[in-house]
């Protein structure tokens, strides 16, 4: 019986579109001795040729319940004492990586204590949660400048996702979650119009913040 080979593709959504029109073709050359195994964190940056070569298998995003336990077992079996409040800075700030969270959080408890991010007592720098603080503490214009001054260009489908994710710091209420959505919508529509992706995000940012006052 004939063994085969195992091509493993991580992040194929990152591959361009004309790279994976090439591997279309070595897919197909090889079908005898290889199978073609493509991971993704957004199937739709995946042309269809390629789609309807494979089989699909959706794997679920952890609940953030369960991803704040498991951070939270881990500090305690490590013996690092914590807040629940910093905790979840840092779980809104990295959710759904919880490789992450954890590595973050490792960072900002040498001292056997989980500290506030980039805090007076010596917490590293983690922009978002930085910007989670400063919503929490009614600091817009602050988080809207650092989110804008840190974001880097290929971040901003990843940081759109983050505001979704977190769409009560935004505002607490059915109806100004709703105009969220729509809002965050919008500037992914126009990732692919706007010239200065930092404008997009800025003027997000503001929409999103205008929300904090109605």
């Amino acid at each position: 019986m004939l063994a085969f080979k195992v091509v493993l593709l991580d992040e194929a959504d990152y591959v361009s579109p004309n790279g994976q029109a090439a591997l279309r073709g070595v897919m197909e050359t090889y079908h005898a001795s290889a199978r073609f195994i493509l991971t993704c964190n957004y199937p739709n940056r995946i042309i269809p040729a390629l789609h309807s070569r494979c089989q699909g298998f959706h794997i679920e995003r952890v609940d953030i319940t369960e991803f704040t336990a498991r951070v939270a077992t881990v500090l305690v079996t490590e013996n690092v004492e914590f807040e629940l409040e910093t905790l979840d800075t840092y779980v809104r700030a990295t959710y759904p990586d919880l490789r992450k969270c954890l590595n973050v959080c490792q960072m900002n408890s040498t001292s056997g204590y989980l500290v506030a991010p980039h805090g007076d007592e010596g917490g590293v720098k983690e922009w978002k949660a930085e910007v989670v603080q400063l919503f929490k503490a009614g600091k817009i214009r602050e988080a809207r400048t650092l989110v804008c001054q840190s974001a880097r260009p290929e971040e901003m489908e990843d940081v759109m996702r983050w505001a979704y994710d977190n769409l009560d710091l935004w505002s607490n209420t059915d109806e100004g979650q709703d105009a969220a959505i729509l809002i965050i919508r919008q500037a992914l529509v126009n990732i692919p119009l706007c010239a200065d992706q930092e404008i997009n995000l800025s003027a997000m940012m503001c929409e999103l913040a205008a929300l904090q006052k109605q």
